[in-house]
């Protein structure tokens, strides 16, 4: 038996930034993932991020709306999104978005990988 790979146009990912000015204050990415046994994509929220000086004030928010909206244009069947433990602040954001505990992911580091935001 022989292992194929095959590098998938129908899966990418979408960035959402909120600006002040030219300055990013925050973003997340909604990655748009195709597999073979929906016949509709799933999306991942991955990395979001606001500022420090930027928080509480509703950015967080309005881009994870709008990654939310574009799935549900896109057809998504499904958004997941993804949280260390720990984070039970972020943990009720998700869950107030209408996100459920769904279950736990797991982790393999491949490389040392300096983090280049600031949490």
């Amino acid at each position: 038996m022989d292992i194929t790979q095959t590098k998938r146009s129908d899966s990418y990912a979408i960035e959402f930034s909120m600006k002040d000015g030219a300055n990013t204050v925050g973003f997340v990415f909604l990655v748009v993932i195709q597999n073979n046994i929906h016949k509709e994509p799933y999306g991942l929220l991955e990395n979001l991020f606001v500022e420090p000086a930027y928080r509480g004030k509703g950015h967080g928010t309005a881009v994870v709306k709008a990654a939310i909206a574009k799935a549900k244009e896109l057809g998504c069947y499904k958004i997941i999104a993804q949280s260390r433990h720990g984070r039970d602040a972020l943990h009720d954001v998700y869950k107030k978005y209408g996100f459920a505990d769904h279950g736990i992911n797991f982790r393999m580091d491949l490389i040392d990988s300096p983090v280049i935001q600031q949490e």
